[in-house]
């Protein structure tokens, strides 16, 4: 039976688990099943290679590739602008990721660390009326809404590359296990059909809320750390570090198998 510690109430488990039993996918069952119920898993002392990393990832499922950032499959993080702010993988995607797995290759000696937002349990705390009103509603994702936080004067190249990534998704994940998640993050623009003040307010009040400490899990990084999450329930993003640091972390994608449905595509279904 594969052992593990909670780090937070609601969010995040510490597994206790050796690299051979991580690469072999002994308790890979385990992990996916223990992975969407706490939102975040973290091995310390993993220390896998980028071999290892690629073999671990694809027991837990189908690798992402293809992907705007993951066109051979890992990536390479440094610095990408939109991470700082809280996103989930793949907005403008049919089936966005179900699992990244990261590992660090070079750490800032301050600053770096990596926090997580249960989108599940924010949920389930608000009261039922607003469940099933937040349920009716589409929200507008886009780059330019994710880029514009950080790139303050944009030049018209960027405006054009960042054209065409953008959809329409649910405000409310309806998961095929019966639970419900939000869908929010830097990539929100705005709710379909409302006036662009009370859409303003409204994403803004759903994102504190689900940001509070309560739901949230802050990775101090080592190196030798494993740390996956459930990207259809959960928030992320990175803390400010020196970019002199060459902080550099690897990252593989475990493929998703659940598309996000508007509710007029449910609707028209």
């Amino acid at each position: 039976m594969l052992k593990a510690t909670e780090m937070t109430p609601r969010i995040g488990s510490e597994v206790f688990i050796d690299a051979q039993a991580l690469v072999a996918g002994a308790h890979a069952d385990e992990l996916r099943e223990l992975l969407v119920r706490r939102g975040v898993l973290v091995v310390r002392g993993a220390h896998l290679d980028d071999a290892q990393l690629e073999k671990f990832a694809s027991t837990i499922g189908k690798l992402r590739e293809g992907a705007l950032y993951e066109p051979e499959g890992m990536l390479k993080i440094k610095h990408i602008i939109g991470s700082y702010f809280w996103h989930f993988d793949g907005a403008y995607t049919a089936v966005p990721p179900f699992a990244p797995v990261l590992v660090p290759r070079v750490l800032s000696p301050t600053g770096g660390e990596t926090e997580f937002a249960s989108t599940y349990a924010a949920f389930e705390d608000l009261p039922a009326d607003e469940q099933e009103y937040l349920s009716t509603l589409e929200v507008v994702h886009s780059m330019q809404a994710a880029m514009m936080k950080g790139v303050h004067n944009p030049t018209w190249e960027n405006m054009e590359s960042w054209k065409g990534h953008q959809r329409t998704l649910p405000l409310v994940w309806r998961h095929r296990s019966g639970r419900r998640s939000l869908v929010l993050g830097a990539t929100a623009s705005h709710v379909v059909d409302m006036h662009f003040a009370d859409s303003y307010d409204l994403l803004n009040r759903l994102l504190a809320h689900t940001t509070q400490d309560k739901y949230v899990y802050r990775h101090h990084w080592r190196m030798g750390d494993l740390a996956m999450w459930d990207n259809s329930g959960t928030l992320h993003r990175v803390r400010p570090f020196d970019l002199s640091s060459g902080r550099e972390l690897h990252r593989y994608s475990v493929a998703g198998v659940e598309p996000l449905v508007t509710v007029s595509e449910l609707t028209a279904a």
